[in-house]
């Protein structure tokens, strides 16, 4: 019959009613909200919130406002209010950077109960199961990062030093921790019997970088090499600037202005990039087609481990 030959051509072609139509028509109100760590404009996240802001209106149509909560990173009691301010509202999704798992299961145990859908960002923490990440793998990150240091240091290479930023013990961040497990686990397996040094700045006193960076260099004046694992590896660049040093070679991540100034200028030798601006472009994009278009999505959306020099930076940075 007709009706069966047409039922098979839609078969073929994979039809589903129009969900972006009936979307459309529909008067639903959606509410979203972000949790993000604090931060002033030009760092790392201002460039996350600029995804987000940017798929806030791609979606305009179907009716979707957001909002962003903020917390300190080196606060856990700061992520616990936040999302306590979160759920005592009416919300249909969430957006979150998580903090160390103990604390974000809190926080994600009562979204469960209220069957809010929540991806997670910059971090993952598989084991409670968000509808999707989007971010580095990061001790894969770490791990690389580790291989193209050693190519910088050569193979004799008896020393290097790791940079944090640091507060009362916190670092802050799951993916700088599990980036540098990674790292250590490169340096294990392929440079036993390189000394790796720690220098912890202050995260929250930026005002004695200086002196303690000073110190550093004048205890271990042989150190040619080293990294950071966290967004500000401009403090470290712009301080080998100043002193003129450029027997140094330093590696970090996140393509800010200020890192990308320190790349062009020689003071960091290499970055790496993870597109921050798309992780918060399809973390809302993935809550507006799980909610709104009622499509499948994919769990783990890893970015890419780009690495980049002052030869093509330029060419990465335009697009």
């Amino acid at each position: 019959t007709s009706r069966k030959r047409v039922e098979e051509i839609l078969k073929k072609l994979d039809y589903q009613p129009n969900m972006y139509a009936s979307a459309l028509a529909s008067n639903k109100k959606y509410q979203l909200v972000c949790l993000l760590p604090q931060h002033k404009e030009g760092e790392y996240w201002t460039d996350v919130e600029a995804g987000i802001k940017r798929a806030v209106e791609t979606f305009s149509d179907f009716h979707i406002t957001l909002s962003i909560s903020y917390y300190d990173q080196y606060e856990y009691a700061s992520f616990t209010n936040s999302g306590k301010e979160i759920l005592a509202r009416e919300v249909d999704g969430v957006l979150v950077a998580p903090t160390i798992p103990e604390i974000t299961s809190q926080f994600i145990e009562q979204l469960q109960k209220k069957e809010i859908p929540y991806i997670f960002i910059d971090s993952n923490v598989p084991s409670l199961r968000p509808l999707a990440f989007f971010g580095q793998k990061s001790e894969q990150s770490g791990y690389f990062a580790a291989r193209m240091l050693m190519l910088l240091a050569g193979e004799d290479a008896q020393e290097i030093v790791i940079f944090r930023k640091i507060n009362e013990g916190i670092v802050g961040s799951n993916q700088q921790e599990r980036r540098e497990i990674g790292f250590r686990e490169y340096m294990r397996e392929h440079h036993p019997g390189c000394r790796i040094w720690e220098l912890d700045l202050h995260a929250k006193r930026d005002g004695e970088d200086a002196q303690m960076l000073d110190d550093f260099f004048r205890v271990h004046p042989t150190v040619k090499n080293g990294i950071t694992f966290n967004s500000k590896a401009y403090i470290i660049g712009e301080y080998l600037q100043r002193h003129r040093k450029t027997d140094f070679n330093l590696m970090g991540y996140d393509l800010l202005k200020r890192n990308v100034d320190c790349l062009k200028e020689g003071s960091i030798f290499f970055l790496i990039a993870q597109q921050p601006t798309l992780q918060g472009f399809d973390g809302i994009k993935a809550l507006c087609d799980h909610l709104i278009l009622k499509k499948e999505i994919a769990r783990e959306n890893f970015m890419p481990i780009d690495l980049l020099t002052k030869e093509n930076i330029e060419f990465y940075y335009n697009r």
